[in-house]
């Protein structure tokens, strides 16, 4: 059986667009900061979410809601509440990490499947088994660290389904909690929705150069024939020692990890994953559609080699990378 194809959706259209374009699966997030792509103008009323679920199960569908940040002490029933929304509008799934939000969704909605979000970074089999034992966890999202012969052994070692990003931002960090993004802005990137937020960041012209800030850091100079990528500190050059500046974390560079969709498959991992809620119909409607013609073609015995490039202008600074999947670090 093919992976399952998971795609972003920011908003009703964009839910419509990815699962059009051949989605079997989307993710989204209600309208509060229960969800970590709390963005203005983006994600679902509770009434919106029904209406979408139940238009995306006629169409063969599935609908998983993330109330996937932390709660925030004294404020927790906001979680309770948005879990209460996802099984009253009949989604698949919630995807949670928070053990409170899991805790109150395994108790009160025992026929809801849960799926461990990214933020929780279960990447051992200890910790998978401790998610799955107490809360009966059913599906983890993999951190973005493994490689793919890591993930088969892990595999070999748990009794769940596993699912992996293929497409879109990366994060060197444990996800959702930045440090040095929350030193810089002030904001966690737990509840604010990205690690810079929008209102933080700036593009100004200084000497012929194009600079990025976060608040009151520059992050990067840009010469006249350099794509400029959004200003995250991990993808910041900094000097080091008098050196020359230099990307230090992680250079600004998107994942696209098409051409490892069969080896992923081959390590057990039942469901692959394409980031960007907040971007826009448009970008899930195409690379929903390039995933579909690969994932289809590869349960054919056909080549995928010619899809890979097609998805390259929407990488951040024009550059792909296979990420962790093939890292030679150990």
């Amino acid at each position: 059986m093919p992976v399952e194809l998971v795609c972003p959706a920011g908003s009703p259209a964009m839910l419509r667009a990815a699962v059009e374009a051949g989605a079997d699966s989307v993710y989204c997030g209600l309208r509060d900061e229960t969800n970590a792509r709390n963005f203005p103008g983006l994600n679902f009323s509770p009434d919106e979410l029904a209406d979408a679920v139940g238009w995306a199960r006629g169409r063969g569908a599935k609908v998983l809601v993330a109330v996937n940040t932390f709660a925030r002490p004294g404020v927790t029933e906001r979680w309770r509440a948005a879990v209460d929304a996802a099984a009253d509008a009949g989604a698949h799934a919630v995807i949670a990490a928070d053990l409170a939000v899991l805790s109150h969704a395994a108790k009160q909605h025992p026929g809801l499947r849960l799926h461990l979000s990214v933020q929780a970074a279960a990447g051992s089999p200890e910790a998978i088994a401790f998610y799955q034992r107490e809360y009966g966890v059913k599906r983890v999202v993999l951190p973005r660290v493994l490689s793919v012969e890591e993930i088969a052994a892990l595999m070999r070692e748990v009794g769940v389904e596993t699912e992996a990003f293929v497409f879109g931002g990366l994060c060197v960090m444990a996800e959702g909690r930045c440090a040095l993004s929350s030193y810089v802005t002030g904001r966690s990137p737990n509840l604010s929705g990205v690690c810079s937020p929008p209102e933080a960041v700036a593009f100004t012209e200084e000497g012929g150069r194009l600079v990025t800030r976060l608040a009151d850091f520059a992050m990067d100079r840009f010469g006249p024939d350099e794509s400029a990528g959004y200003p995250t500190l991990c993808k910041g050059r900094f000097a080091l020692e008098g050196e020359d500046p230099a990307y230090l974390f992680e250079d600004p560079v998107s994942l696209n990890a098409m051409a490892l969709l069969a080896a992923l498959d081959r390590a057990g991992v039942s469901a692959v994953k394409v980031e960007g809620r907040q971007r826009g119909k448009a970008y899930v409607a195409r690379v929903a559609g390039v995933f579909r013609q690969a994932i289809d073609a590869l349960a054919r015995g056909q080549s995928i080699d010619h899809l890979e490039p097609m998805l390259l202008d929407l990488a951040e600074g024009g550059r792909q990378t296979a990420g962790a999947y093939r890292k030679t670090w150990r």
